[in-house]
Formats: C-alpha cells, sequence, structure tokens
C-alpha cells in the first residue's frame, strides 16, 4: 500500500513566488524522488500559500526519509522562502 504526506507552506510576505518555486521544484523535489518518493505534487493553494504532496512506495520508505527531511525542513525558509505551516 502507498503512503502520502501532505504539508503546506507559506511563502514570505514579499517573496517572489515563481523565483521560490523554481528553487523548491530544482533542488527540493528531486530530493524527495532520491529519498524514495514515487510522485511530489505541488499545489498553489492562494497567492501566498502551497501544499505538497509526496507520494511514497510503502510506509518504510516513507519512514526512512522522514529522518532526512527533518533536517531539511528547518533550512527551508532560509533558503526558499517558504515556511510550513501545517503537515499530515
Amino acid at each position: 500500500m502507498a503512503y502520502v504526506t501532505i504539508t503546506t507552506w507559506e511563502l514570505a510576505d514579499g517573496s517572489d513566488w515563481d523565483t521560490n518555486l523554481r528553487n523548491v521544484r530544482e533542488h527540493r523535489l528531486p530530493a524527495l524522488i532520491a529519498m524514495g518518493a514515487t510522485k511530489v505534487t505541488v499545489i498553489r493553494t492562494s497567492d501566498r500559500t502551497s501544499a505538497a504532496i509526496s507520494e511514497w512506495p510503502d510506509e518504510r520508505t516513507r519512514d526512512d526519509a522522514m529522518h532526512l527531511v527533518e533536517e531539511v525542513r528547518g533550512k527551508i525558509h532560509a533558503v526558499d522562502g517558504f515556511r510550513m505551516t501545517g503537515e499530515m
């Protein structure tokens, strides 16, 4: 059975959406795929917010990747301008 993670993000006020999203697509999404995600989708939900849906082939792959993901999340705001606002 596949597993998913859903995170919601807010872009810092005054930041350029297109530039920041390009950085996410070029760096963050390929990193998730390299950790074992089978698909990652980013959906814009407002002028400054988005949701990221990561699909994983199984629970173990997702859980193993989450340890690495946690390390990166703390750096994302400073690098990409996004702040995580929720997770499912």
